[in-house]
């Protein structure tokens, strides 16, 4: 085996503690300090993927570049990190039990009787492993989804117990947990953490380091008292206070010494400081920004702002770039019609329609299209925000009675549809166009200026295209197709030029928008909106 060194964190008393920020905050750190670092999240649900999950369910399913529905975590991985995952960054109990069934059904268990443990564990450690054997990582980091003691995450522990005696001194256990303050008492508790590491204890698993989340200061004594009934040491007691920004947490974790307790435990050498000279940058800007604009994100998940995660990072990323505040004002786009768009949108520097599937709502995204074209206010479209572009001009500029084949199936012209051999897949999951596809850009366009290159190379996952019968049509009348996928010419960009910035991409240009590389749509749509202002 390498000498990969693997970390699992576990979460205990409730979710939503951060686990995923940890992670991600203690990779930095440690690739900061030279290592290389990539994260897996181990999800307890029974779906294979996200990818039929409702937004509302699980938030946004973010997508790696080999075409991997996965959970947002990833996309927490990749903003920190800059480095890609894929499909072996994201484990469901679904897999798990898909691969075993599948591997049961050929025969491959020799007849024996197939169990929890050990066919299920192994299935488990066999993929968790499975990173550390295919790539060149000195730390494997394992998040484990759920909370200690619940049901579905237990083969998950019980795969974890039997690494910590294979892989022996290159593991190490981070359990995340909370203490919580008590205004009636004006106490910190550490009940529930001690509660917590007991349960975890129960399935004979024991934490190297403590991270506790709190929202008051965890003095000395508090650090001694976890410590002495967890079984820890007291440097290992880390406390993880409320942040204000998400990216504020690997300073609090260095603070905090977080990555120097691993690095000992795990016998490894210390060596100087972390560099994080580009990412003290991009905080500083963050913080200290010259001018604000406000940002419409017209959807129709807004409710949970999950739904739409990489959307509003990238614009924060921008945002830095730009030396710009961008507040969000998330619209419900069933709540825009004709006679309000103006009273709804007219405050705004820039719209952008996000993406989803379905006819819900797409009437109120088609009026915010409308109203951003006519009234020159900057628009960025993104997968469905784009073909709805492509609806709005082809009914109010074109006059054709047209739409999209997703939203109505008898639309005499059709100028989103499926492509021909689309139409004989009855699988859902089977029609849909997912993962990185190539795409070359029309020279002197607005995506060719804001890239800087006329080939590039985004994430896709959708299902209908643009119909390229109508792509002369749309030139002649002003928008241009400016990028084609240079393979099967399907039409991957159109923009309007004798506008301030118009621009819809049938692709995610979020999923790629990191803090060390905000992605140059949202950089010049955010730059653009700023002149509006």
């Amino acid at each position: 085996m390498s000498n990969t060194k693997y970390i699992f964190v576990t979460g205990g008393v409730t979710s939503s503690l951060g686990k995923g920020i940890v992670s991600a905050s203690l990779a930095k750190l440690l690739q900061a300090r030279g290592y290389s670092a990539t994260i897996q999240k181990l999800d307890p649900y029974i779906n294979v993927d996200p990818g039929t999950l409702n937004p509302y369910e699980h938030g946004e399913c973010f997508v790696t570049d080999d075409g991997a529905e996965t959970d947002l975590d990833l996309g927490h991985y990749e903003r920190f990190l800059s480095v890609p995952t894929s499909q072996e960054n994201n484990i469901t109990t679904g897999r798990i039990y898909q691969s075993v069934i599948n591997k049961e059904r050929k025969g491959e268990y020799l007849g024996k009787t197939v169990q929890v443990i050990p066919h299920i564990t192994d299935e488990i450690k066999s993929s968790i492993k499975l990173l550390g054997e295919k790539g060149n990582w000195d730390f494997v980091i394992t998040e484990i989804g759920g909370t200690v003691g619940d049901i579905e995450s237990l083969p998950y522990i019980e795969a974890v117990r039997q690494l910590r005696w294979e892989l022996g001194k290159d593991s190490l256990v981070i359990h995340l947990t909370l203490i919580p303050y008590l205004a009636a008492s004006g106490e910190l508790k550490t009940k529930p953490t001690q509660h917590s590491v007991k349960k975890l204890l129960e399935y004979g698993l024991q934490p190297d380091v403590l991270v506790c989340r709190a929202e008051h200061n965890i003095p000395q004594d508090v650090r001694n008292k976890v410590a002495r009934f967890c079984n820890v040491e007291a440097e290992a007691v880390i406390a993880s206070l409320d942040a204000e920004t998400i990216y504020d947490v690997p300073l609090l974790m260095m603070e905090e010494k977080l990555d120097k307790i691993v690095l000992k435990k795990l016998s490894l050498e210390i060596g100087e400081d972390p560099d994080l000279n580009t990412w003290k940058t991009f905080l500083s800007k963050l913080k200290n920004p010259k001018n604000s604009v406000k940002i419409g994100l017209v959807g129709k998940y807004v409710e949970l702002k999950d739904s739409y995660k990489s959307i509003a990072e990238a614009l924060i990323h921008a945002g830095a770039q730009n030396e710009c505040s961008v507040e969000v004002d998330w619209i419900h786009s069933e709540s825009i019609e004709t006679e309000n768009a103006s009273e709804k949108l007219s405050s705004l520097n820039g719209i952008l329609v996000a993406p989803g599937f379905g006819e819900r709502g797409v009437s109120g995204k088609l009026t915010a299209v409308k109203y951003a074209r006519e009234n020159n206010v900057p628009f960025f479209g993104i997968c469905l925000g784009m073909q709805c572009a492509v609806v709005e001009f082809a009914q109010n500029v074109l006059g054709l009675s047209s739409s999209s084949r997703e939203i109505d199936d008898k639309t005499q012209h059709p100028v989103i549809d499926l492509m021909e051999e689309q139409k004989q897949i009855e699988d859902k999951g089977g029609t849909m166009r997912l993962g990185a596809y190539s795409c070359s850009l029309e020279e002197g366009s607005f995506a060719h200026k804001a890239y800087g290159t006329t080939k590039i190379s985004e994430r896709h996952r959708h299902r209908y295209e643009f119909n390229s019968r109508y792509k002369e049509d749309f030139e002649n009348a002003g928008m241009r197709a400016s990028g084609i996928n240079p393979k099967t010419g399907l039409v991957e960009v159109v923009e309007i030029q004798n506008h301030p910035f118009f621009i819809g991409v049938q692709f995610h240009p979020e999923y790629k928008s990191t803090v060390a590389r905000p992605h140059p749509l949202f950089i010049e749509f955010v730059k653009a909106a700023a002149k509006k202002t």
